[in-house]
């Protein structure tokens, strides 16, 4: 069995703030497991929440300065919190932050450049792992799914409710996974509205009434009656489903109260097509009894609500076995997940910058 260190960092499209997880992982001839050695929760300021979700409207020389000072930025998180803990990681591996998702043009662009990452935390580091499955006809997304293949097995379904919410099971034994609907993205951006960073345990929608035409109309939005492999980008977001929900004459609590019905049952929608089974449900939206309750109440499999660790920093976890996977030179993308035209091995690999270099080099 053959151990490593590795650090994930994920960023959601939810802008919520960055989770950080160091894992011991354990590399067996048939499983692998892992141990959590320590994590953190970074909120997002002010000025960063600004500066990312105003990336998508900047031109290309002010897009390449944020890259860089966003991947900086998180280098010196991760030296900090290496230094805080102890840590000497084998490797780095981030998501980065998502601008532009749109597979159909062969454009998906997260920015943190793995450059600075490397440089400023002085550890490998690997990024951008969604282009070459998109370069082969993928989607690109959901990128989870063989971890939660690997490491989470023992759940018939994996549903991950961040900003996006999407979900990933084994069928015909092929791993398959998709988005299913907006999440976290637009129930944050509502709550934002009341001075909220977001709708705590759903408190809001559930003061609030559902409004049933607009929750009709959010439904015949022709991304939900797509079959999968298919994902769900900010652009998406914000050019479809939010116009409708902000133009119902409605309280902010009925807007929030109707869209966080809207995507519990959607997602009670789809899963309920299969098998009764266990979900396993992380990210965020976890923790809104609102959303929980609506999907409770509307499925007919067994819901699995972990420990806070692995609610928050799943993704984060998994995105450190993706990064593990590459430097191993294994298949961390999933053609039966995306609908590209063969298995990926991706990402993009830094080396840190050698100290005996000056900075201007």
């Amino acid at each position: 069995m053959q151990k490593y260190c590795g650090i994930g960092l994920m960023s959601g499209t939810s802008l919520d703030g960055l989770d950080m997880v160091c894992c011991n992982f354990y590399v067996g001839n048939e499983e692998t497991t892992y141990h959590i050695e320590a994590f953190r929760e970074i909120p997002y300021g002010k000025e960063w929440r600004e500066k990312l979700s105003g990336a998508f409207y900047l031109d290309a020389t002010q897009l390449n300065q944020l890259d860089k000072e966003y991947g900086i930025f998180l280098g010196k998180k991760v030296k900090q919190f290496c230094q805080e803990h102890h840590l000497t990681p084998d490797f780095v591996a981030s998501h980065g932050h998502t601008v532009f998702h749109r597979p159909e043009e062969k454009i998906s662009l997260q920015i943190g450049s793995g450059s600075e990452i490397a440089n400023e935390s002085g550890f490998t580091t690997v990024n951008n792992f969604r282009m070459a499955d998109v370069l082969k006809g993928g989607q690109g997304a959901p990128l989870v799914p063989i971890g939660d293949q690997m490491l989470f097995g023992e759940y018939d379904f994996c549903l991950n409710i961040g900003g996006i919410s999407n979900v990933s099971f084994n069928r015909h034994g092929k791993r398959i996974a998709y988005d299913i609907a907006p999440a976290n993205m637009v129930l944050n951006h509502l709550a934002s509205k009341a001075g909220y960073d977001y709708d705590q345990d759903g408190k809001i929608a559930a003061s609030g009434q559902v409004n049933q035409s607009l929750c009709n109309t959010l439904d015949s939005l022709p991304f939900f009656k797509q079959p999968f492999p298919k994902s769900l980008g900010r652009e998406w977001v914000e050019g479809y489903y939010l116009p409708i929900v902000e133009s119902a004459p409605l309280s902010l609590s009925d807007q929030l109260a109707t869209c966080t019905y809207q995507i519990g049952r959607q997602i009670t929608h789809e899963l309920n097509d299969f098998p009764t089974g266990k979900i396993l449900i992380t990210g965020g939206g976890a923790y809104n009894q609102t959303l929980i309750n609506t999907i409770r109440q509307h499925s007919h499999h067994h819901i699995v609500i972990p420990d806070s660790v692995t609610v928050s920093m799943k993704e984060a976890l998994v995105f450190a076995y993706l990064g593990l996977r590459r430097l191993r030179g294994e298949v961390n993308c999933l053609a039966s997940v995306t609908g590209a035209t063969s298995d990926t091995c991706s990402g993009d690999v830094y080396q840190p910058r050698p100290k005996y270099l000056s900075n201007n080099i």
